[in-house]
């Protein structure tokens, strides 16, 4: 089986969620034009990294994001994983959240981003979630996270072990630490035994500068797609039935001993 994947690496007007949104409803078009089964997006893009100003930003109870994308996915035909976006619940907490749609627009996932990103403030303004994201797009098991929860392995593995064949890992990560984001990238790959779709932004906001160089690793680690520094669309097909030949003769996930460290 195969699955095309579009990555869309784009860059945030930092606090401007119409052309945000315009810009997301364009690429999920171009997506689909291009005969993408699914298009991704990164972290935070109704509003970029504009914590201070959420009270006037933030997506009640993601209402236009979810009437956004699940509109742009049934006209297209094309899942979505919706990167995440900044909303607000009530009582005034906020979260970054990841939606997930189909190609008929129905919700099949959503995420909030767990681990909370201090050298970025995240946690003074922002609710970590408590429950991991486990769906299926056109029938492959999927998984999601954000960003800073790269660097948890335990996060990863927790969630990975339902049987996840492809991950999903948006992301809003600066350009000082790139190098560590392909490592990681990487190392999630490998240790899953599962192909990574990890989509970061392009541009600059106040304090921080991101240079994109979104990924596509399969389950051995290889970089089939890098997307560069560039905005704009990679299309990437993925091969599941890789999955076979990397699961069966390193059957990591039988082998463990969580008697020892679950």
């Amino acid at each position: 089986m195969t699955f095309k994947v579009a990555v869309a690496q784009i860059d945030i007007a930092l606090g401007d969620p119409d052309r945000n949104y315009q810009t997301v409803t364009q690429a999920v078009k171009d997506a689909a034009k291009a005969g993408a089964d699914v298009v991704v997006f990164p972290e935070m893009w109704n509003t970029g990294y504009a914590l201070t100003e959420l009270a006037r930003l933030a997506d009640q109870d993601g209402w236009r994001t979810k009437q956004t994308l699940s509109r742009a996915a049934k006209e297209n035909q094309i899942a979505i994983v919706g990167g995440s976006v900044a909303t607000v619940r009530a009582g005034g907490q906020y979260y970054n959240t990841t939606y997930v749609y189909d190609e008929n627009g129905n919700l099949t996932g959503s995420y909030d981003k767990v681990h909370l990103f201090g050298l970025m403030h995240e946690d003074e303004f922002i609710q970590a979630g408590n429950q991991g994201s486990f769906f299926e797009l056109k029938g492959v098991k999927s998984a999601s996270f954000i960003c800073y929860d790269l660097r948890f392995p335990e996060w990863f593995r927790t969630i990975a072990k339902q049987g996840a064949d492809v991950i999903y890992v948006v992301a809003e990560w600066p350009t000082p630490r790139i190098e560590q984001w392909e490592a990681l990238v990487k190392a999630r790959a490998i240790e899953n035994q599962a192909f990574v779709v990890a989509v970061n932004r392009v541009g600059h906001d106040a304090e921080n500068s991101y240079n994109g160089h979104s990924l596509v690793v399969d389950p051995l680690g290889n970089v089939i797609a890098n997307a560069g520094e560039k905005t704009g669309l990679t299309l990437v097909e993925l091969d599941l039935e890789e999955l076979k030949t990397v699961r069966g003769p390193i059957p990591v996930f039988k082998d463990r001993r969580p008697d020892l460290y679950d």
